[in-house]
């Protein structure tokens, strides 16, 4: 090797130094975007609040430059002929520009002309390239950023239809609390005050050993291993110490089949929903309280803090049953949801669709724990889940439809409170509690009447019809559900279908203007849900021409047409009985549109209605 390709280099640099007209290739094994939506709040969240614990409305724009710097981590370079290879760290510098062009569709709307399409893509000779070069995502990211929406194709990858859902994804976690007056100054300290570490190495070999050395654990402890190294320590009989362990190391396994981090998330789930008292303010200089600790070093609090657990350092046999009972009972129930998440439960199925969508599983796994009690049977288990569960998707829901925000950096004081409210509390009690937070929500159903889809919320539109679907089929004896419409997976996947075609000249008698035409079209009372293949074929006929396919369809689809009304007895008197308000549609006018809404505004009353009280009083 000559000496330039055996150089390593490593430097600080800020992610305006990192994006800004900076080319990168993808290795083409290095290609795939896999992050996840708790990966991605997580970034915007830990990005939002370490600029809210600095900023302040009075500060001028130059002292920024006095905010805490923000560390992002390492990424590697292989660089050969003046060309930059990332090594590692795709998905961070991936997600990051995805951030950057929400930063720059969401300062259009606010007004403001902020410099950052640079950090996203660069020109020469006067065409425009995307700064990270992988071709087969240039659509995608062209459609992001032209109209902050993509609507995925058959021929698209998973990496490109995770990209499409984790802009959506952002865009739900990023806080109101950032807002005109203050995203300039959040844009200045994103620029350079937030660093990464890069890494060049200028041959492919040195840059590989350097990626595997960072991502070889080694001998490195998790705060996992060193809780267990910390609680193991108290026990003074060799055999309960074994038979810890070996609970301990089956647990973990157990945990490793969902996440290789999971055991982490559990522990941090547990810690602060049975056991956190305090939580950072949101105000300059504020300091970590034990939700940010616990989040972070939970090992080292969990020792620091023995006394809210009812533990003695100097006291084995508490130990011990702190393990037995309290550790093995919330390590089954955290199971228990996991699994939950993953495959349909009708005896939990509210668990299923939180995730799918829901509040951050940073704050949605410590709701789900606190009420629980150690000595609680199956039944309490189960009973007290489903209401925790069912209030997680009634509060994400009515916010979405009222257009409101709920990503964690917005309703984390809002949560933890609930958490430490409803921390051990029995069903009845519970219940009562939760009862009290919906009836106190300031969103109501009437959210529905003008929601509609836009650019950024296609994923939550497709998960309300998924559900409105299901539960209409469900309610009149069929077997089709949730799962069939949202995920499908042993079939064409449903997709959105506009009743309308987008075509302003057929509704000139009713519009004057085409942007009150598409604000019509795209109201939830224009949509239903299609199979795709089937969607497409029908997409830009008139309805007259669609009616007579749309029989053939799903319930809330056959439901536009008369004869649903004369074929299908058990739709009829389930209408009737739960005062559902269908009606035939032989024309679909701006009047038939209205309709719908209302009929999809009762719909879901009728869903999320919280208990059988709310239900009769709606």
């Amino acid at each position: 090797m000559s000496k330039i390709e055996n150089k390593i280099e490593a430097n600080d640099r800020s992610i305006l130094e990192v994006l800004d007209k900076k080319k990168y290739t993808v290795d083409y094994f290095q290609r795939e975007y896999s992050w996840e939506q708790k990966h991605i709040e997580q970034l915007v969240t830990d990005l939002a609040s370490a600029f809210l614990a600095n900023y302040e409305a009075a500060h001028e724009r130059t002292e920024v430059e006095n905010y805490n710097t923000y560390y992002l981590g390492p990424f590697v370079l292989s660089e050969k002929d003046g060309q930059r290879s990332i090594i590692d760290g795709q998905q961070r510098l991936t997600s990051l520009t995805l951030f950057m062009i929400y930063l720059h569709n969401l300062q259009a709307s606010l007004g403001l002309s902020e410099n950052i399409e640079s950090m996203i893509f660069s020109e020469k000779f006067g065409k425009k390239s995307f700064n990270i070069t992988v071709e087969e995502r240039v659509p995608c990211l062209q459609s992001l950023f032209d109209s902050g929406f993509y609507n995925p194709t058959d021929g698209d990858d998973a990496s490109t239809r995770n990209m499409a859902a984790r802009y959506e994804d952002i865009g739900n976690a990023f806080p109101k609390e950032i807002n005109a007056q203050a995203f300039p100054y959040f844009i200045d300290w994103l620029k350079e005050q937030v660093v990464l570490v890069e890494i060049i190495a200028y041959s492919d070999d040195n840059a590989y050993t350097v990626f595997e050395t960072m991502n070889d654990r080694g001998l490195n402890l998790t705060s996992t291993e060193m809780l267990k190294g910390y609680v193991l320590s108290r026990f003074k009989g060799d055999k309960e110490r074994h038979s810890a362990n070996d609970l301990w190391k089956r647990s973990m396994q157990e945990l490793h089949q969902f996440d290789k981090d999971e055991d982490q998330r559990f522990f941090q789930a547990w810690l602060r929903g049975q056991y956190a008292e305090t939580i950072r303010a949101s105000k300059a200089g504020s300091t970590n309280e034990d939700f940010e600790k616990i989040g972070t070093r939970f090992h080292s609090w969990f020792r620091e803090n023995l006394h809210l657990m009812q533990l003695s350092a100097e006291s084995s046999s508490q130990f011990v049953d702190f393990i037995k009972r309290d550790f093995k009972f919330f390590h089954s129930v955290y199971l228990k949801i996991r699994e939950a998440e993953q495959t349909f439960n009708s005896e939990l199925e509210h668990l299923y669709y939180i995730p799918r969508w829901g509040i951050a599983d940073s704050l949605r796994y410590p709701l789900l724990l606190a009420p629980l009690m150690a000595d609680d049977s199956v039944e309490v288990v189960e009973q007290k889940l489903n209401l925790v569960g069912k209030y997680i998707e009634i509060f994400a829901v009515r916010r979405s439809v009222n257009f409101r925000n709920f990503g964690a950096s917005s309703i984390r004081y809002t949560m933890y409170s609930l958490v430490k409210e409803i921390r051990r509390k029995s069903v009845e009690e519970l219940r009562a509690i939760l009862s009290k937070q919906v009836a106190a929500m300031s969103e109501t159903w009437n959210g529905v009447s003008s929601f509609r889809l836009h650019g950024q919320n296609g994923r939550f539109v497709k998960f309300l019809l998924s559900r409105i679907s299901g539960y209409i089929d469900g309610q009149s004896g069929q077997s089709t559900d949730f799962v069939d419409y949202y995920e499908n997976p042993n079939a064409k996947p449903f997709e959105i279908e506009h009743i309308w075609a987008n075509k302003f000249a057929q509704h000139r008698d009713e519009f004057d203007q085409e942007h009150e035409f598409l604000e019509y079209r795209n109201s939830i009372g224009d949509l239903v849900l299609l199979p795709r293949g089937t969607n497409q074929s029908y997409n830009d006929a008139p309805y007259a021409t669609k009616l007579p396919h749309y029989v053939k369809e799903n319930l809330l689809v056959k439901s536009l047409h008369e004869l649903t009304y004369k074929n299908n007895p058990n739709f009829v008197k389930m209408a009737e009985e739960l005062g559902l308000p269908f009606q035939a549609h032989p024309e679909f006018n701006k009047a038939d549109i209205k309709a719908r809404q209302e009929l999809y505004r009762v719909i879901c009353e009728r869903i999320w209605a919280f208990d059988a009280d709310e239900a009769v009083s709606l």
